[in-house]
This record gives structure tokens, C-alpha cells and sequence, in this order.
């Protein structure tokens, strides 16, 4: 073997050594992006399912405070009526748990890391208006369907690029 063949011999070897090395860190890349894809994929099932629960905890909250049966609320409130019209006499008692069970979550997260004491006192100061606010919503934001969305408008035309 002459050195031009030894040359020749070493460049095939060390590009194939590259090639392997690289297509062995795109493979190595790609579980990684798998694996945190699933880690992502449950984190996202996890969350919606604690939400899911606690809608369904308010829901029974408020059913139970006014009443009358979830079905028929979410109807009235798809009608135009707000939980304050439904709740009738029962307004500020339905506020009053409400008003419980959000500070009940807001201490929760406290004890579980995901909101600051300072954050809590904040979120808690205007608790109560909040909850006001939302129960005298026509719409009842927080129970089922608010209607059909609007249609959107046209959109304007482009500006041509300078």
C-alpha cells in the first residue's frame, strides 16, 4: 500500500466512524424528544384531569347550594339568566361557598408550593367581589356553554410591504 491508498484508508475509516457517531447522537436526540414529548403528554392529561374534577366539585357545589339540578341550570343560563337570577333567595349562599371553596384551592396551592403566601393574600383580598361579579354574570361563566360564539368580521386588508 502506497501512502496516497493509507490516506485514502484513514479518511474512509474516520468518515464512517463520523457518520456512525452522528446518525447514533440523532437517534440518541430523538428518544430524548420522544421521551419528553410523553413526559409532556402526561403532565397535560394530568392537569386537565385535575380540572376537570374541580369543575366538577364547583358544579356540584353550586347544585347542591341552590337546589335545582345541573341540567336545568346550564339551560337557564344558556337562556340568558345568571346564577344570581337562578339562585334566587339562595344568592348569598351560593356566594358564600363559592367564596369557601376558591379560598380552600388558593390554600391548597399554597401548601403545595404553586402559589406564594404573598400571592394568596392578593388573590383572597378581592375574593369575594370576584365571586360576586361572576354568580351576577349573565352567561354564568364557570357552569357549561355560553352560546354560540359571535362570527368574526372580515379581515382588513394587508398592507403592502414596503
Amino acid at each position: 500500500m502506497n501512502m496516497s491508498s493509507k490516506k485514502r484508508m484513514a479518511a474512509v475509516a474516520l468518515t464512517v466512524a463520523a457518520l456512525s457517531l452522528g446518525s447514533i447522537g440523532v437517534a440518541s436526540a430523538d428518544h430524548k424528544g420522544a421521551a419528553k414529548s410523553a413526559s409532556h403528554d402526561a403532565n397535560r392529561a394530568a392537569h386537565k384531569a385535575a380540572h376537570d374534577s374541580q369543575h366538577a366539585a364547583k358544579e356540584a357545589l353550586v347544585v347542591a347550594t341552590i337546589g335545582v339540578d345541573a341540567a336545568t341550570i346550564k339551560t337557564r343560563l344558556a337562556a340568558g339568566e345568571s346564577l344570581a337570577t337562578i339562585a334566587g333567595a339562595k344568592k348569598d349562599a351560593l356566594i358564600a361557598a363559592l367564596v369557601a371553596f376558591r379560598t380552600k384551592n388558593i390554600d391548597e396551592r399554597v401548601a403545595a408550593g404553586t402559589m406564594t403566601p404573598a400571592q394568596a393574600t392578593a388573590k383572597k383580598a378581592n375574593l369575594t367581589a370576584h365571586v360576586t361579579e361572576r354568580v351576577n354574570a349573565v352567561g354564568g361563566k364557570g357552569m357549561g356553554h355560553k352560546g354560540p360564539k359571535p362570527p368574526k368580521g372580515p379581515k382588513p386588508p394587508k398592507a403592502p410591504r414596503p
